[in-house]
Parts: structure tokens; sequence; C-alpha cells
């Protein structure tokens, strides 16, 4: 439930940053980004009632773009409407204290920082949809704006190498968007921009949704697993974590 309010929360502000249509409902969230950027779901409760289904059949049936649904409760089947799922841990950090990170880390607030982040996470998540680049059209300058949003840089030797978006809700905070670099790969970037990330966020409990390949990094900055998390595509897309 922590997960699932904190992802509605990045995405109804992410939604409201870029002007595009916010749909709220009892049980789901949905964030309508058109051709590019595809429609976003995140499902809020583990019951949704029929009429809640069928609004949100209607909305994957119609998208222009590609279609990403995220349910942490694993008990809405979209195979109905053609979209392929996986699964992915959702884990969670109780509050406590984090190290200094190895490399530098700025919470961004130039543009320049920001274009910077926006580049290593399309490179880092493969998202074809938002090439070619439109600078500020995955990250434009108001979503730092939002309440409880950042983002963060991590550099090495100079060069902006890691990124990733913190947000805290209700008294959670959780992790988005955590990427790196190719070129700077398995050189400590990845637990750089966490631990810098983590650091105002000490005293509250924090989530994120793993991947297989961040989990390990995950589980030595203090996460575990608390819920398998089920996640729907329209088409082959790279999870957004």
């Amino acid at each position: 439930m922590r997960q699932a309010r904190n992802s509605a929360a990045f995405w109804i502000a992410t939604g409201r940053s870029r002007g595009h249509e916010v749909i709220r409902r009892r049980g789901f969230v949905a964030v309508d980004g058109g051709e590019r950027a595809g429609l976003r779901v995140l499902i809020q409760q583990s019951d949704l009632d029929p009429g809640e289904l069928a609004e949100l059949s209607e909305l994957v049936r119609r998208a222009t773009g590609p279609v990403n649904a995220e349910d942490p409760f694993s008990s809405t089947d979209l195979g109905q409407l053609g979209m392929r799922s996986w699964q992915m841990p959702v884990m969670l950090r109780p509050p406590g204290p984090v190290g200094e990170p190895a490399l530098d880390v700025i919470r961004v607030r130039r543009p320049e920082d920001l274009r910077a982040a926006e580049r290593i996470v399309i490179e880092g998540f493969e998202l074809a949809g938002f090439e070619p680049y439109r600078p500020g059209e995955l990250f434009p300058m108001t979503l730092i704006g939002q309440p409880g949003v950042d983002v963060f840089v991590a550099s090495r030797d100079g060069v902006a190498a890691g990124a990733c978006v913190s947000v805290v809700d209700d008294g959670v905070g959780s992790h988005y968007w955590v990427a790196v670099s190719s070129a700077f790969r398995s050189r400590g970037v990845g637990r750089a921009v966490m631990l810098g990330a983590l650091a105002h966020l000490t005293d509250l409990p924090v989530t994120l949704t793993a991947s297989k390949l961040g989990r390990p990094l995950y589980e030595s900055l203090g996460y575990t697993v608390a819920a398998p998390s089920t996640w729907w595509a329209s088409a082959p897309a790279a999870p957004s974590r």
C-alpha cells in the first residue's frame, strides 16, 4: 500500500509537470501522456470494482502510445487486454542512517543538471519513446517544483554519471528512475546516487521496486523484500525502476 500510494503521488506530480491528463479513481490512477510518453496506470486497491475495471480497460484500448501498469497487490489481471506481465519485488528500508557517497552527488536545481539526469535516465532505461531527444520532455523543470519530488545526479571525474528521483508523500519516501550511464556502469555510481538520495530520508521508511540487476545493491543498502509487484506492458519495454 505504501508503494502504491507513493507511486501514485510521483506519477500525479509527473503528469501535472508535463501537462498530461491525470485520472484519479478509488482503485487506480492513470496518467495519459499521448503517443510518446504513453499511458501509465497505478493500481491503488486490490479490489477494483466492475466500473473501474471497465474504465481502465477502455483507457488501455484507446491509448495512442505504450501502456505500462503497476500493480503492487498483484491482484488485477490485464492479460485480456493483450498485455504481457512480469514481477519485481517491492522492497522496504526502515528509517536509519546511511553512509557517505564516495562520489559527488547533488540535489538538482539547475536546468543543465536536470537535462543531464534526463539523458542518463533515457539511456539507462532505453526509453525509445523519448527519442529523438526533446529537452525537458521526460523531466520538465516544473517537476522539481512539485511537493516532495527531488532529482539527484552523481558525478564521476566531473561528468554526470548517474541519476535518480526521490519522492516523499504521507511520511514515506521512495525512489524511481535509478539509472547509470553506460560509460560508468560497475564503478560505484549507482550506490553513490542512492546514498545521496537516501541522506535526506534517514528518518522515514523508504520503498522501491527492484529490477533483478538492482536488487543486490538495494539489499546492501538495507532494503528487504516486502511483496511481489506485478507489472503489465502493452509492448516490450524496460521497467521504470
